[in-house]
């Protein structure tokens, strides 16, 4: 009986109840059937998706490569590189503006030849010859930090690892479903990233009984309460804050399994399920690709044809606006196409009662129709951008322990001292997300973050 009580004080010890935030209840949520997607003609690794690269080219035209060789390189760590998904034959680098590299393109060999990294025991490893590994397969550049909220370098190591193993924006993909019969090679990522150092699992409620709860080398704790409590760094401020001259590194689920791939068949697999979401999708779903995948490939007779529609690399609050000429990100989880909005004409606009329009302040009548509405919601601002009033709306719904209008207005004035006092170390674009979604002054706050974070890596550098 003693045994039982304590074992429920433990569990009740890991359990982190948040209060604040906001849960938006879109319609088009994936259904958990699962769809494959077929092989495409052409892939392409877009350096865009790793923030803070500065990438260098090491291919050129008529190379032939194998799946884990890599594409380009972190041109200031150039051990950072980033692996090609398929083997075949490198047709194109294409480059912008100032001969910024947009992507490189590889035709793949009608069979795949994989770089053999041999199957490693990570039980025997240390951390250094768990980072070798992670660089030499083209994977660890899928890594991020704090502070910046950029790829990680390896030339500072973390006081810790944090991975949240739940996604809780709108649309946003249940990792469960990826998860399903991938549960060892799971393990076998979180115990080689523990291996580099003490490694943080966060999990919702519903998560604490199922395979994530039993994972083991790693400190589990739950996040209970609204969106955004899957935000990594949400976690991390509530587990260990990040202070001026500490690195914490963060990893997204599924590159996790990345490296558990790798670990346990020696090759670089790149493929992941990801959610097809959104209320201009056809039939909502889940679907096998791989990374550099062609949307057009993806989504080709998904989209539903009523109209323009507004199709986004990740979720809607904080994913990549993006056409049918895009390709799967390194970090993409879900694909979602919503309506555009700007052709919408409303009789008397902003004064009609609205049943089906979402509102956080209940301007509208559709608060009367309960929490489990579904709400289509297009891109429209709905107002122009104007004077910042302080009346705490930030607040409700970042649940940190920062100030975050103070901290806006000082990334805004350029005060770097008072960034640093205000918290920005710790945070990321996307935890803004949400106060951006409720803003009345109708700022880019994940924009403005991007810039201060940009700033600071400048001045500190």
């Amino acid at each position: 009986m003693f045994k039982t009580f304590l074992s429920i004080i433990i569990n009740m010890a890991n359990v982190i109840k948040l209060r604040k935030g906001l849960d938006i209840n879109l319609k088009g949520k994936a259904t958990s059937n699962k769809i494959k997607v077929n092989p495409s003609k052409e892939y392409a690794l877009v350096p865009e998706d790793f923030i803070g690269l500065i990438p260098k080219v090491v291919v050129k035209e008529g190379d032939m490569v194998k799946a884990g060789d890599a594409l380009f390189v972190n041109k200031k760590f150039p051990e950072v590189g980033f692996a090609s998904p398929v083997s075949g034959t490198v047709t194109s680098v294409l480059r912008g503006e100032r001969r910024k590299l947009l992507c490189v393109k590889v035709q793949p060999d009608s069979k795949q030849d994989y770089r053999d990294f041999e199957v490693k025991e990570t039980a025997s490893l240390d951390g250094k010859a768990v980072v070798d590994l992670l660089l030499k397969a083209g994977i660890f550049g899928y890594i991020n930090q704090l502070p910046y909220a950029v790829s990680a370098t390896p030339d500072v190591l973390p006081k810790a690892i944090f991975v949240s193993a739940f996604r809780d924006m709108p649309l946003a993909a249940n990792f469960d479903v990826e998860l399903e019969g991938e549960e060892e090679v799971f393990q076998t990522g979180l115990t080689a990233l523990s291996k580099i150092e003490k490694t943080y699992l966060g999990i919702n409620p519903s998560q604490a009984s199922g395979a994530l709860s039993n994972m083991k080398d790693v400190e589990i704790t739950v996040f209970d309460g609204p969106c955004p409590a899957g935000n990594v760094g949400v976690q991390i401020n509530h587990l260990s804050p990040v202070n001026k001259g500490e690195v914490v590194w963060t990893v997204d689920p599924t590159t996790v399994l990345f490296i558990g791939r790798l670990f346990s068949t020696g090759k670089v697999d790149l493929s992941r399920t990801i959610a097809l979401a959104g209320s201009e999708m056809e039939s909502p779903c889940y679907a096998k690709v791989l990374v550099g995948q062609p949307l057009k490939d993806v989504l080709k007779g998904k989209l539903a044809d009523n109209g323009k529609v507004r199709i986004i690399n990740g979720n809607p609050l904080t994913g990549r606006k993006t056409d049918l000429d895009g390709y799967v990100g390194g970090h993409t989880s879900e694909i979602t196409a919503i309506p555009e909005g700007n052709e919408t004409n409303e009789m008397l606009g902003w004064i009609m009662p609205r049943f089906n329009q979402f509102s956080v302040n209940r301007s509208y009548f559709s608060w009367l129709m309960g929490k489990n509405k579904e709400y289509t919601l297009d891109t429209r601002v709905k107002g122009g951008e104007r004077h910042m009033i302080m009346s705490g709306e930030y607040d409700r719904v970042i649940p940190m322990d920062i100030y975050p209008e103070y901290l806006i207005k000082a990334i805004i004035t350029g005060d770097i001292d008072k960034m640093e006092q205000l918290g920005i170390y710790e945070v990321a674009p996307e935890d803004f997300a949400l106060a951006e979604f409720v803003d009345s002054s109708k700022l880019e706050l994940q924009r403005i973050v991007r810039e201060g974070l940009d700033m600071l890596r400048k001045e500190n550098a």
